[in-house]
């Protein structure tokens, strides 16, 4: 049997400071060795506009989690920190959800959480999460920037991303940024 081709090509890194958060992803989408899409929005508004999410992984995958988790929040009116935390719970119980493959970063104003399907919810301590293809590189990027700046999150945010951008092939500089 063949081997299964993957879809690569995110990055999403979220970063806070004085009191704001901004979240962005890149826009290429990879299947194997090309690149399909490279324009596609990682980033939603939820909850009334008051979260960020950005996810890496399989999108289909990713929407579905998405409204799992919009309704998550609504079900606890908005709290960030139990909606993520029951999602994760479902996500690793649930006999098709745990099939799912993607990583989902989410923030508030006052909380920033990386959710996975094995159940994590982790909160970093300087607030700055960094996933998918290239988000290791951005999270570099965003820390070195955050010691040796005064840059708001939101223009962070982009530098870091465009630094990725130069540095992993499955991220490129068609980015989109929010901020709260």
């Amino acid at each position: 049997m063949g081997r299964r081709e993957e879809i690569h090509g995110t990055t999403i890194l979220a970063v806070r400071r004085d009191g704001q958060v901004a979240i962005g992803g890149d826009g290429q989408v990879t299947l194997g060795q090309t690149a399909l899409k490279h324009d596609a929005n990682k980033i939603r508004r939820l909850g009334g506009g008051k979260v960020l999410c950005g996810f890496a992984g399989s999108a289909a995958d990713a929407f579905a989690l998405l409204d799992r988790f919009e309704a998550k929040l609504e079900e606890h009116k908005g709290n960030l920190k139990r909606a993520a935390t029951q999602l994760a719970k479902d996500w690793r119980t649930d006999r098709i959800l745990r099939r799912l493959e993607s990583l989902m970063a989410v923030v508030d104003l006052e909380t920033s959480l990386i959710v996975s399907g094995d159940g994590n919810v982790i909160e970093p301590t300087d607030g700055v999460i960094g996933i998918g293809s290239g988000g290791m590189y951005a999270a570099a990027a965003a820390r070195a920037l955050l010691k040796h700046s005064n840059l708001p999150a939101e223009d962070i945010v982009r530098e870091s991303l465009l630094i990725a951008a130069d540095i992993c092939v499955y991220t490129n500089d068609h980015l989109t940024i929010e901020k709260l």
